[in-house]
């Protein structure tokens, strides 16, 4: 049985690494065909092993997940921040240190995750209980927090605006994955389209000295928002950046660092909501609830294990694949490349969401360009999440 569960472990990583590199392609979809695999062909399997596999495979999938979205501009939910302060450091040829950045904060987010879990597992049903009734206002206290921290007020009052009504607009249309377009065009098209307009170069990339950036503020900050990802399944690892970033004051590495840490606590943890509250608030978790039905004590520690092998592992895999973009990426035509990536965003857009997602990336194109050009923190249209979020609480 154990070199079973290693051979899934393994094998859930490299799907992760796949999933994670390929923009558009997410883990939920391996998740629900597994799902439905698991009642059919898989039958007769331990539901065990397909948990190990959805596991690792979405520890790696988080941190291979910043590759195409600070290489290429692509992101998906959870990565849509590390496109600008990425994209930057990528253009002075320090796209590798970004990726080093974030796979740091990741595995430290694991360390973070183990040191948290026991008083998480004790303090978790009775903080449920009340922290739907708190999470607007936290949210509102958020918002201004962003706003107010901003030189130009009014200009990032109206961007946290813009986006956060074009966000209430998007996902109150009937079509499917109205996230795709809305993060692609938000944080994603936008950033290419000015980058082809500025003539952007990439510098030749340094692959050998590692910036150093202060860890502790960055860690206290992921530590203190990330357990509401446990409580709050509308709060997305970016949102949590958000709301971390009001706390740590960091600077576009320490960011980077910080949502690398974020991003695998959020999913970790909604591991240990299945457990302690049977709970769902990732597809992965989901998924495995589907095929086991309940985790206890046994399954959870399997689960735990898994996480801190793939991670150790996939922190790894992430900088050496990270260094081979940054040889490649340096040695191409960049405009075409950024062109390239345009079209199978469009592709992937349409693929998913259809003619009216093409419609959503236009408009959420457009928003994003006229927001960043208003001269504030591109954290300011995370409004397009963070707004629904508050009317979904108080409505």
């Amino acid at each position: 049985m154990l070199l079973e569960i290693i051979f899934f472990l393994f094998l859930g990583i490299l799907f992760g690494i796949f999933t994670g590199l390929v923009p558009g392609l997410h883990i939920n979809l391996i998740g629900a065909v597994l799902v439905s695999l698991s009642a059919t062909v898989f039958y007769e399997m331990n539901g065990i092993y397909l948990v190990v596999f959805i596991v690792s495979m979405a520890i790696s999938h988080v941190f291979l997940d910043f590759i195409p979205s600070i290489f290429l501009g692509a992101p998906e939910d959870g990565t849509e921040l590390s496109v600008l302060p990425g994209h930057e450091m990528l253009k002075n040829g320090l796209g590798f240190q970004a990726i080093c950045l974030t796979s740091l904060g990741g595995i430290l987010g694991i360390f973070l995750f183990l040191v948290s879990l026991l008083p998480l597992i004790w303090l978790s049903p009775m903080i449920n209980s009340f922290t739907g009734k708190i999470i607007p206002f936290i949210l509102i206290i958020a918002s201004f927090g962003l706003v107010l921290a901003e030189k130009k007020k009014f200009n990032a009052l109206l961007a946290f605006a813009i986006s956060g009504i074009l966000g209430l607009i998007v996902l109150n249309l009937d079509f499917k994955e109205p996230l795709t377009p809305l993060l692609t065009g938000m944080f994603g098209a936008s950033s290419i389209l000015l980058s082809l307009e500025s003539n952007s170069k990439i510098e030749k990339q340094n692959t050998e000295e590692i910036v150093k950036v202060k860890k502790f503020k960055p860690l206290l900050a992921s530590l203190i928002v990330s357990p509401l990802s446990i409580f709050l399944p509308a709060l997305s690892s970016g949102q949590l950046a958000a709301m971390g970033n009001q706390i740590s004051k960091s600077e576009k590495g320490e960011f980077l660092f910080m949502l690398g840490a974020i991003n695998v606590l959020a999913m970790s943890f909604s591991f240990l909501a299945l457990f302690v509250l049977s709970k769902t608030r990732t597809g992965s978790a989901f998924a495995v609830k589907e095929i086991l039905g309940s985790v206890d004590a046994r399954i959870f520690a399997l689960i735990v294990a898994a996480i801190v092998l793939s991670g150790i592992i996939s922190f790894f895999v992430s900088r050496f694949i990270a260094k081979k973009f940054a040889v490649i990426i340096e040695k191409i035509n960049y405009k075409k490349v950024s062109i390239s990536v345009l079209l199978i965003m469009i592709a992937i857009v349409f693929a998913v969401s259809g003619i009216v997602g093409i419609a959503v990336l236009i408009a959420s194109t457009l928003a994003g360009i006229y927001c960043i050009s208003l001269g504030v923190s591109r954290t300011q249209m995370m409004g397009c999440l963070i707004l629904p979020t508050i009317f979904l609480y108080i409505l």
